[in-house]
């Protein structure tokens, strides 16, 4: 593999650096895609909807745990686009050693706490008893993946705030490649059911870890290449990166509260409801995934940009960024809501729940672009260093807000709709006050340097 180009975002055309920049991202959204729905494509072929229930009830606490820690990769992000957009080499070096060392530690603890609490985690949101055994043995066997997940996106985020997004997506690729050949090996030839799914992910995401921390080792430019013997933890790096990583951490962890609160109620539904939000969050992933690419350019576009002295550069991308996603939100959901029975199909074969899934997406797609502005604005406050405002926002209404209207309506109206309608209105109101905080910070910053 050549030496590793980066690229600078602070010049140029920014259309061109955004949209260069983020088709790689764009690009790895795809191969999530293909990553999440292959066990669940796997499952509905050969296994059954009791299987697929198991998977998504325990996605709840992956989502969680690996979320809480992710959020160190973007506190990395940040401060790597930061430091390289100033052309401070040796901090972006530090930055990088400090980076390895977090990601060691954090999938330990990922590891430990996911193993010991999968049990508990299965009861106190309510699994029906018929899965319940088969997701906490399919959360055990998953969490041995831990520190590849942790590796793989701490050193994905420290890539991509130099401004290199194409080898992450090829090192995403090889995971993806593995998890769907391991799938059919696990699955259809050696008939391991659920936790077949579970061993899979281990070496998916076992492939993709080993590649990104090759590359890191011996194919990154020497300026910042980083060796064994030089991983340790420096105090000032590591507040930089915990400044913003513990709260997107914890934003993260939030929205996965607030969705675990919503697959409480799910469960209270029966079986059928819960195969079809489990096969939902798998049809919104073409959706969802590309507006996630976006806003981690826009985090990179800013962060380098601000780093450089330059903030109506970074203002004009995150306009840039908002306009893309908005545009190609509305064409996939729109594409969506017209071919529901194909896409729900895909995933179960149960009539029943495909039309409960019709029911879902007919509320929440037509709204979908709502989400393009709370996450790309909060992303983008995310990339100038500030992190809570934006994880204070979403646990305000993503997760207290949220709650508080499921709790109140389900049990007058216990439907799959009236679970599906807390998730439109809470976008609206998120995307409001992003947007409230994003222009209010603006303007300080102008005012500043008057």
């Amino acid at each position: 593999m050549k030496k590793q180009k980066n690229v600078d975002l602070t010049q140029g055309d920014i259309v061109k650096q955004i949209i260069l920049f983020a088709l790689p991202l764009l690009g790895s959204s795809l191969v999530q895609l293909l990553y999440n729905t292959a066990d669940l494509l796997f499952i509905g072929q050969f296994l059954g909807k009791n299987e697929s229930a198991a998977v998504g009830a325990s996605t709840m606490m992956v989502t969680c745990l690996v979320g809480l820690f992710g959020g160190l990769s973007v506190g990395a992000t940040v401060a790597v686009a930061n430091a390289f957009g100033a052309k401070d080499g040796d901090k972006v070096k530090h930055i990088l050693q400090t980076s390895a060392a977090l990601s060691i530690i954090s999938g330990i603890i990922v590891f430990l706490a996911g193993y010991s609490f999968a049990p508990a985690f299965i009861h106190v949101i309510g699994t029906p008893g018929e899965i319940a055994d088969s997701a906490v043995g399919y959360l055990r066997i998953y969490f041995f993946s831990s520190i590849f997940i942790v590796s793989y996106n701490m050193g994905a985020g420290v890539m991509r705030g130099m401004g290199e997004s194409f080898v992450p997506l090829l090192f995403q690729i090889v995971g993806g490649v593995t998890n769907v050949v391991m799938d059919a090996v696990f699955l259809r030839g050696l008939n391991m059911g659920i936790n077949g799914v579970a061993w899979a992910t281990f070496f998916s995401q076992g492939a993709a870890a080993v590649c990104t921390v090759i590359y890191l080792f011996s194919h990154i430019s020497e300026e910042y290449r980083i060796h064994l013997r030089s991983i340790t933890i420096q105090g000032d790096i590591l507040l930089s990166i915990l400044r913003v990583g513990i709260p997107s951490g914890l934003q993260t962890l939030v929205i996965a509260l607030s969705n675990v609160v919503a697959q409480y109620f799910i469960n209270s539904l029966g079986t059928n409801a819960i195969a079809a939000f489990t096969a939902y969050f798998k049809v919104e992933l073409p959706i969802y995934l590309p507006i996630v690419a976006l806003g981690q350019a826009a985090t990179t576009f800013v962060g380098q940009n601000l780093g450089a002295g330059n903030p109506q550069r970074a203002r004009r991308g995150t306009g840039i960024c908002l306009k893309m996603g908005c545009i190609l939100t509305i064409i996939t959901s729109f594409l969506l809501i017209i071919g529901g029975d194909y896409a729900f199909g895909l995933f179960v074969r149960d009539a029943a729940v495909v039309a409960l899934g019709n029911r879902i997406i007919r509320i929440t797609f037509p709204f979908y672009w709502l989400y393009v502005f709370l996450q790309v604005f909060g992303d983008s406050i995310k990339g100038s260093g500030k992190a809570l405002p934006p994880t204070v926002i979403i646990m305000i209404n993503i997760t207290i807000i949220r709650s508080i209207i499921l709790i109140s309506l389900v049990p007058i109206r216990p439907d799959v709709r009236t679970i599906a309608v807390s998730y439109p209105v809470t976008w609206f109101l998120t995307a409001a006050q992003m947007l409230i905080y994003y222009m209010l910070s603006n303007r300080k910053k102008e005012k500043s340097c008057e």
